[in-house]
């Protein structure tokens, strides 16, 4: 019975290393930065960040556009209430009287002397 358990236990431990064997080349082949999956994750790594990189300037670009709307947009509130009030005061102004019309011109034809002897008797 010791023989068979000694036998069974061997037999074990040969298929765990031929198992860590296996999982060690596999590991190997997963790892590798030119073929395997490595090389993947370290262009979406680089990717990754360079991703990073153009979002922060985004975001700085966006920040400064927005400081800059917002000092326009009170620019222009001020212009628009100095307007109201402009509008407002022209409203208290006496009316104008109206204005006189253009003369129009005249078109006055001279008198040619004819041409033709006959159209003269």
């Amino acid at each position: 019975m010791d023989l068979i358990a000694d036998i069974l236990l061997g037999a074990g431990a040969i298929g765990a290393a031929v198992y860590c064997l296996v999982l060690s080349r596999r590991l190997k082949a997963f790892n590798q930065l030119e073929t395997g999956m490595g090389g993947a994750i370290a262009v979406l790594s680089a990717q990754v960040d360079d991703m990073t990189r153009a979002l922060e300037t985004a975001r700085a670009a966006a920040g400064s556009s927005a400081a800059t709307l917002r000092e326009m947009t009170g620019r222009a509130e001020a212009a628009a209430a100095k307007l109201e009030l402009t509008l407002a005061t022209l409203h208290d102004l006496p009316e104008a009287p109206p204005a006189a019309m253009p003369r129009q011109r005249v078109l006055r034809r001279r008198e040619r002397p004819h041409a033709c002897p006959e159209a003269a008797e």
